[in-house]
């Protein structure tokens, strides 16, 4: 929505090809700095992901975009941060071990969760005989019906986020949600509907942070951290794993949560939770999605 809206006032201008993919850019950016209540990990991930390089050009403008698109928001939102936690204390070097293990399991998960998305995707594609709209209709009327019985676990996840990090819920209920919300951000993204990644990532990634926190804790007394921490840190991996973007996912997470403490856990999770996803030979989610795109559009002209 941010490109779309930047380009368009970049065409309304008659700005030059240039001006308007800065702008499309500079919007992308403002768009996720506003969404997630992020303003550096908007910019940040401008660069690492859709630019893929430090253009000082494109640099100045997503900033300023960014800077000015959350200053607005703040005015209404305010400045707390999306999820309300607790004080986390600095983390031993000790523990730097047991984050490698948690970058392992959320590389392993993220490679699942990229197979699952476009397997839905390629099962969708050929279900050609039946039309997208009649698709996207049936995705939500099952999300509808579950929504009836059980709404605190459809949506964006925010607030199954909020829960998970909070420590309130059991352990099967954790594993319980985490399941099923891997298979349904899969199955509604294969709708086709407007929607995107980014927030059931974070839940998937909180999720399984925690449940490994909850096993460190019963089966190593020895650990401090508390299975908040580790959920904390499993969001940046799970990002990372499914994104390959780990600036944009440490960022990301640390302004979300205001979590200035675990940075040494962030960078040892998504170290081995981008390398086993890369030793698997497994391509980041949004590079599979847009040589699936180019492909469908030249089937299309041939």
């Amino acid at each position: 929505m941010g490109a779309s809206l930047a380009h368009l006032l970049g065409k309304v201008f008659h700005r030059n090809d240039d001006d308007c993919k800065a702008l499309l850019a500079a919007g992308a950016g403002a768009g996720l700095a506003t969404a997630f209540n992020a303003p550096i990990a908007g910019a940040v991930f401008v660069l690492e992901e859709l630019v893929r390089r430090f253009d000082t050009r494109i640099t100045i403008v997503t900033l300023g975009a960014s800077a000015g698109a959350i200053a607005i928001a703040r005015v209404f939102l305010g400045n707390a941060p999306d999820f309300q936690l607790e004080s986390l204390s600095y983390p031993s070097f000790g523990t730097v071990p047991i984050h490698l293990v948690l970058g392992v399991i959320a590389g392993l998960l993220g490679v699942a969760y990229n197979h699952a998305i476009l397997g839905t995707l390629a099962a969708a594609e050929r279900l050609r005989r039946c039309p997208v709209e009649l698709r996207a209709a049936l995705i939500g009327a099952a999300v509808g019906l579950l929504a009836w019985f059980a709404p605190g676990l459809v949506g964006g996840g925010d607030a199954i986020t909020q829960r998970t990090l909070a420590g309130t819920e059991a352990v099967g209920i954790i594993s319980g949600v985490f399941l099923l919300r891997f298979g349904l951000g899969a199955v509604s993204y294969a709708a086709g509907t407007p929607g995107g990644l980014f927030a059931p990532m974070l839940v998937l990634g909180a999720q399984s942070g925690v449940l490994f926190g909850i096993f460190c804790s019963q089966w190593f007394p020895a650990v401090t951290l508390t299975p908040i921490a580790f959920g904390i840190v499993g969001m940046a991996a799970f990002f990372t794993a499914v994104v390959r973007a780990p600036l944009t996912g440490i960022i990301l997470v640390t302004e979300m949560t205001a979590s200035f403490t675990l940075l040494l856990p962030m960078l040892g999770a998504c170290f081995t939770a981008m390398a086993v996803p890369t030793l698997l030979g497994n391509p980041p989610i949004y590079d599979s999605l847009r040589e699936r795109t180019l492909r469908i559009q030249e089937q299309e002209k041939a």
